[in-house]
């Protein structure tokens, strides 16, 4: 009885100990460099630098599909030799990005891997690079990363990853309604981006069909969005939840992780998961009690 006393002790006072830390969640959702202090708690408000980062949702308008680019393989290339017969997934990304550009390629590649659906065939899938000093080899790069991973043989033509010049750049993240802007790395070079994180569907004709915003996609959304913008149906505005994963504090040369509701919910789900652990042990003690008692009493 004293060990299971003592187990009891131990698994109340990580419950406790597990809700304290979810009180504070807010200060610790930040990614600093190791060994930096933390300034403390996060706000929501983003500094004046970065106001200039949003999703503008622009459905059922026509980007300009005269505007060019370079391919992986450096081939001048339009948008438009990718559009006329299948829907288009669009990204705007920058390819030596750190932070949530993997993911959002990632989760794209991961949601992709169980859609039906094959690139190059029954859609096609564009990158877009918006930094102007990006080459087609990064781009080359970036691709035979996510080739490797997505593993579906035959579909390397349906993947392209361009970069291009500002004018061309700036002219697409305005049809889109992409905001970004540049913002100091760790050097104090402006020579990286704060931006948000979002992938436009888009109809065969160049139109804007859906945004799915943040970094995850559902498997089944992007397969009815691809059905759909390919028969000319437009969808509807989604909310901008998750639009922004990562935020750059030019002050303090850092990216601030905006997770507190998330690490908040994950924390009470472990304390909901302790005190069931908790009750269950304490009614089954209880019935062997009472089991052990009424053997005692018969005997």
């Amino acid at each position: 009885m004293n060990k299971l006393a003592t187990i009891r002790k131990q698994a109340l006072a990580l419950a406790l100990l597990t809700l304290a830390l979810c009180c504070c969640a807010p200060a610790f959702a930040q990614v600093a460099p190791w060994g930096e202090k933390q300034p403390g708690p996060v706000r929501d408000e983003a500094p004046e630098l970065l106001k200039k980062v949003a999703i503008t949702q622009k459905l059922n308008t026509q980007i300009p599909l005269d505007l060019q680019f370079r391919d992986e393989n450096g081939k001048t290339v339009t948008l438009g030799d990718y559009f006329g017969k299948r829907p288009v997934i669009l990204s705007m990304v920058y390819y030596k990005c750190k932070m949530l550009c993997p993911e959002e390629i990632n989760g794209l590649v991961g949601s992709l891997e169980m859609v039906k659906f094959d690139p190059g065939k029954d859609f096609n899938i564009v990158f877009v690079s918006i930094d102007p000093t990006e080459t087609p080899q990064d781009a080359a790069e970036e691709k035979a990363t996510y080739m490797k991973r997505y593993g579906r043989p035959g579909t390397e033509g349906g993947w392209h990853f361009l970069t291009g010049q500002q004018p061309a750049i700036t002219a697409l993240a305005n049809a889109v309604g992409y905001g970004y802007t540049r913002v100091p790395g760790p050097d104090g070079q402006m020579n990286q981006f704060a931006h948000a994180s979002a992938i436009e569907i888009l109809t065969p004709g160049g139109k804007l069909d859906q945004y799915y915003l943040g970094v995850e996609y559902a498997p089944k959304d992007l397969q009815l969005g691809l059905v759909e913008a390919a028969n000319g149906k437009i969808g509807s505005p989604v909310d901008n939840i998750l639009t922004y994963c990562y935020r750059y504090n030019p002050l303090l040369n850092r990216h601030d992780l905006l997770i507190a509701r998330i690490v908040q919910a994950a924390c009470l789900l472990t304390v909901l998961l302790l005190g069931t652990y908790m009750v269950i042990n304490f009614r089954r003690d209880i019935r062997n009690g009472r089991s052990a008692a009424g053997k005692s009493a018969n005997g």
